[in-house]
C-alpha cells in the first residue's frame, strides 16, 4: 500500500490579488510547504489569472514548493516559461487536444515534477494511460475557472479508483483534489486515498490556518 505524507497546498487564487506576496506570506506563516498556483487562459476556462512573470516575481521571495496548475488549451507551449519562472511541479489537463505524453515527458526532462488533471465530467479512465509517467493526479472537485464553488461528493469514486490503481500497480503518484475543499468534506477525501489537498477560500478565511493545515498533514 502506497502512503505519501499528506500535504496542504493553499490556492493563491483565493488570496488578495492586489497583494499576492501577502497571500504567499500568509501561507508560509501557517507552516505549509506548498502553494497551489492556478494559471487560467480565458479559453480552456472562462477566466484569467496570471502568467509566468508573476510566478517569477513570487518565486524571488519564497521558498515554497510551487504547485503550478495549467488550465490552458495549449499548455505544451508554456512549459519552458513556467519552468523558468520557478515552478516545482507543473500539472496539465487531459481534456484538450495537444501532445500530452511528450508534454509530460518534457516537464520531467527539465527536472520538474509533473501532473495530469481531470475535470468533474471527465471519466477517471481518461488518465489511466498516464499513471506510470506522472508524479501527481489532480481531481477537480468543482468545474475549474472560479473559486468559492461547492465540492461535488460524487468525485470520491474517482479518488477511490485512483487509489486502487496506485496500490495494485505499486505506483507512488500523489492524489490531489481541488475545489470546494473544507473541514466538512476533508475527511471524505483523505479516507479515499487523497494525500494532497488544495484549499482556497476555506484556508484564507479560516480563523486558524495553522489548525487547518494540521487537519490535513497530521493524518497519515
Amino acid at each position: 500500500m502506497v502512503v505519501n505524507a499528506p500535504i496542504l497546498a493553499p490556492s493563491l487564487l483565493a488570496g488578495n490579488h492586489a497583494n499576492l506576496s501577502e497571500g504567499l506570506s500568509y501561507v508560509e506563516k501557517s507552516g505549509c510547504s506548498w502553494i497551489h498556483l492556478d494559471i487560467m487562459d480565458g479559453h480552456f476556462v472562462p477566466n484569467l489569472s496570471f502568467g509566468p512573470q508573476t510566478v517569477k516575481d513570487l518565486r524571488n521571495g519564497s521558498s515554497l514548493f510551487f504547485d503550478t496548475h495549467l488550465m490552458m488549451d495549449n499548455p505544451h507551449l508554456y512549459i519552458d516559461a513556467f519552468a523558468d519562472a520557478g515552478s516545482d511541479l507543473i500539472s496539465i489537463h487531459v481534456e484538450p487536444n495537444y501532445p500530452i505524453v511528450s508534454t509530460l515527458k518534457k516537464i520531467q526532462n527539465i527536472g520538474l515534477k509533473n501532473g495530469i488533471v481531470l475535470n468533474p465530467k471527465t471519466p477517471v479512465e481518461c488518465v489511466e494511460p498516464y499513471l506510470e509517467m506522472v508524479d501527481l493526479v489532480l481531481i477537480m472537485t468543482v468545474q475549474p475557472g472560479f473559486g468559492g464553488q461547492k465540492f461535488q461528493p460524487s468525485m470520491s469514486a474517482k479518488m477511490q479508483q485512483l487509489n486502487r490503481w496506485r496500490n495494485e500497480r505499486n505506483l507512488s503518484f500523489r492524489i490531489e483534489v481541488d475545489g470546494g475543499i473544507s473541514e466538512d468534506n476533508l475527511s471524505i477525501c483523505l479516507e479515499k486515498g487523497v494525500d494532497t489537498v488544495v484549499a482556497g477560500t476555506s484556508f484564507y478565511k479560516h480563523p486558524e490556518p495553522t489548525s487547518f493545515r494540521k487537519l490535513v498533514e497530521d493524518k497519515i
